[in-house]
């Protein structure tokens, strides 16, 4: 069997690593992967945006299935591309990934599927923006969420204190251009308290089958500081997402929304991130993501018992409910190794060094920016590594991938050293039985 599994960061190396693992031992290609993935799979030098190549390359060598790992080809239609040929693709078409390449039109969704979300007001001109701000009196009420309507690779959301940052961040996208198409759109919402939960699910149309809940990291320093980033480090199980939450996240958020999708002719199959706010009213949707996250996807498949491939032919084949996933009692955690000055300006070309094995195994490095450079693996990217273990108690898996982190060393390496914290620190639990009925 032959895979192609598009994408070149942690995410795409832990897919994978996983699939790797399938009792078919499949021949794995990665487009263009990374020297992480170099180590289970042929690398194929095509950038996971170029479409036209990428089905060009799969018309000729015809893998049995691709698995689109970034954002940004599903939201160009590379399954729909695919499809065209006869190909067989894991991942949302066009017109379902607009969950994620349009934080408008999911908000869109989500109010006409009555999903619980916050509020929002959605904006093109600068003038209309300012003028509610300083006129009405729901738009004075901060800290406020301001966030990019289209891709902007995790980025895309500030969280504004007062008058001075949202006018300034709003110029930024409306005006100044700073997020280029994405910016030109922006939704201000209401700032949601509470506990974060990223629930990913497989999706045939119909039928839903979660995997673990998880936790992402997104500010760069300790205790939630800083400017936001692509994901810091995860963990899993989140605490907060307990055994009586799933039937409700199942119920008032992912069956209504494929219920919506579907009233607007979108079948939507492939992989659904929910990122959710674990209010004192109940969960709420932060937004959707339309692939794996990352680093989410570093704790979750560790996790998952079950060999991945027939799970993502299920989903193209509308056989879900045919299957169980099976999850591992034991935690994971992953630790993100960051580029000096990410995610503002970053170094590049920083020699990387493993003193040998970490001693509390099961440990994985996930390669995400990196590369080769005469003879030796450098740093290419932001996020450099994602150390990531398990263990059979989260305390175990933190201290395990803590001792990995240990073992790597590149000049002025950043990594924040409190990640899980939250597991350890008596989250506040939504308890959905303490809610009024009616």
């Amino acid at each position: 069997m032959k895979i192609l599994v598009i994408g070149s960061g942690g995410r795409e190396h832990a897919l994978v690593w996983k699939i790797s693992r399938d009792s078919r031992r499949p021949d794995i290609f990665c487009a263009p992967g990374n020297p992480g993935t170099a180590q289970l799979a042929t690398n194929v030098p095509i950038a996971a945006e170029d479409i036209p190549a990428l089905v060009a390359w799969a018309k000729q060598h015809r893998p049995d299935l691709t698995i689109v790992g970034p954002e940004a080809p599903l939201c160009a239609g590379i399954v729909d591309a695919l499809n065209a040929e006869g190909l067989r693709a894991f991942g949302p078409t066009k017109a379902a990934a607009q969950m994620e390449g349009s934080k408008a039109f999911a908000k869109e969704v989500m109010l006409a599927a009555k999903v619980p979300t916050a509020k929002v007001k959605i904006y093109t001109r600068m003038e209309d923006f300012m003028g509610d701000l300083f006129e009405v009196p729901e738009m004075q009420s901060f800290p406020m969420v301001i966030k990019a309507n289209g891709l902007a690779a995790g980025k895309g959301v500030v969280i504004a204190e007062d008058y001075r940052i949202a006018l300034s961040v709003a110029c930024e996208m409306l005006e100044l251009g700073d997020f280029g198409e994405a910016g030109k759109t922006i939704l201000v919402e209401e700032f949601l308290e509470g506990e974060e939960a990223s629930i990913l699910a497989l999706v045939d149309g119909e039928h839903i089958a979660f995997l673990p809940s998880s936790q992402d990291h997104k500010r760069v320093f300790d205790n939630d500081e800083g400017p936001n980033t692509g994901g810091m480090g995860a963990y899993s199980p989140a605490p907060v997402v307990t055994d009586e939450m799933w039937p409700l996240i199942r119920a008032k958020i992912y069956e209504p929304v494929l219920r919506e999708l579907k009233r607007r002719g979108i079948i939507y199959k492939g992989l659904l991130y929910a990122g959710l706010m674990m209010t004192k009213d109940g969960p709420k949707v932060i937004e959707f993501n339309a692939r794996f996250g990352d680093p989410e996807t570093q704790v979750v498949l560790p996790r998952v018992e079950n060999d991945l491939i027939p799970l993502f032919e299920a989903c193209i084949d509308g056989t879900l409910d045919q299957y169980q996933i099976k999850i591992s009692p034991d935690a994971a955690c992953t630790v993100v190794m960051a580029a000096p000055g990410y995610p503002g300006d970053y170094k590049k070309g920083l020699k990387i060094t493993m003193e040998g094995a970490c001693p509390h195994a099961p440990l994985m490095v996930f390669h995400a920016g990196t590369k080769m450079e005469n003879g030796a693996l450098v740093t290419s990217g932001g996020r450099v590594l994602s150390v990531t273990a398990t263990g059979a108690t989260m305390q175990e898996a933190v201290k395990n991938a803590y001792a990995g982190v240990a073992k790597i060393h590149f000049d002025g390496a950043h990594f924040r050293k409190d990640i899980a914290r939250r597991a350890f620190n008596g989250a506040r639990v939504f308890n959905p039985c303490a809610t009024k009925k009616g």
